[in-house]
């Protein structure tokens, strides 16, 4: 038997044949490697487009937006106007029950004011009581800003009160409620007492004697004592034994017969 060795005829087609098949996968390889380059450089060439168009376009949408907005807004925000918010509307107000109510026993409370200081307080000339027991003539009456003739001092002046006949030691009371604010002894008007009735309205009795019932501060209910009918006031000495009361209202003089009389 012959050895397929000795054959040189099928040794010379044996590696014909390898290298062919040789040849062929080689050209097979390169075919590969020169395809595969060829579509890489397609793919980069159209990533290296796209990169581009995109940064065109971030560019442009850069340029459209208004000057002076920040770098980063302008790559990352849109140029779209947001419509104006509705105005805020304040919630109701729940109004709890008055049982609901809970006062903190460590806040301080009001302390309530007794009936006659809180009568004081809210003093008004229409609980007027007249300021002796017994009215007597008028010596002297309201001049309302007119000169009058004084029958003591024979000057022209103005009158700002009403002089009511009284006998000395008659007991003068408050006309109304009021506060003692005033307590002296006037060179002229001799001692004096004014009570301010936290009303706009204030009372003031001249040529009272001393020893007077009040003092500065005493709040006083109407009828209250004050004094007596007294002979104290000089400028008006000529006249008899009287009771000489003024009364403003917002600081001007008014005629005290005249709220004495409603």
């Amino acid at each position: 038997m012959k050895k397929f060795s000795d054959n040189p005829k099928g040794s010379k087609g044996f590696y014909a044949a390898l290298g062919i098949s040789a040849v062929m996968i080689g050209s097979a390889c390169y075919f590969a490697y020169d395809q595969g380059e060829k579509l890489t450089n397609d793919l980069t060439a159209k990533q290296i487009k796209a990169e581009s168009e995109l940064e065109a376009a971030v560019d442009k949408r850069v340029n459209d937006l208004p000057k002076g907005t920040s770098p980063a807004y302008r790559l990352t925000t849109p140029n779209v106007t947001s419509a104006p918010k509705p105005a805020a509307t304040a919630p109701p107000v729940e109004t709890l029950p008055a049982e609901a109510i809970i006062i903190d026993p460590a806040e301080p409370v009001a302390e309530e004011i007794p009936e006659e200081a809180e009568a004081v307080g809210a003093a008004k000339l229409s609980n007027i009581k007249p300021p002796l027991a017994e009215l007597g003539d008028v010596v002297g009456s309201f001049s309302g800003g007119e000169l009058v003739k004084n029958p003591t001092t024979g000057s022209w002046q103005t009158h700002n009160g009403t002089d009511l006949a009284a006998e000395a030691g008659a007991e003068v009371y408050a006309v109304s409620n009021g506060e003692v604010i005033e307590v002296s002894n006037d060179s002229i008007w001799g001692v004096t007492v004014v009570l301010d009735h936290h009303n706009g309205y204030t009372t003031r009795y001249c040529g009272l004697s001393d020893g007077l019932s009040v003092q500065q501060g005493d709040m006083l209910v109407s009828g209250d004592l004050i004094g007596t009918v007294g002979d104290t006031a000089d400028i008006e000495s000529a006249l008899p034994t009287h009771l000489h009361i003024e009364m403003l209202h917002n600081g001007s003089y008014i005629d005290p017969m005249a709220e004495l009389n409603k």
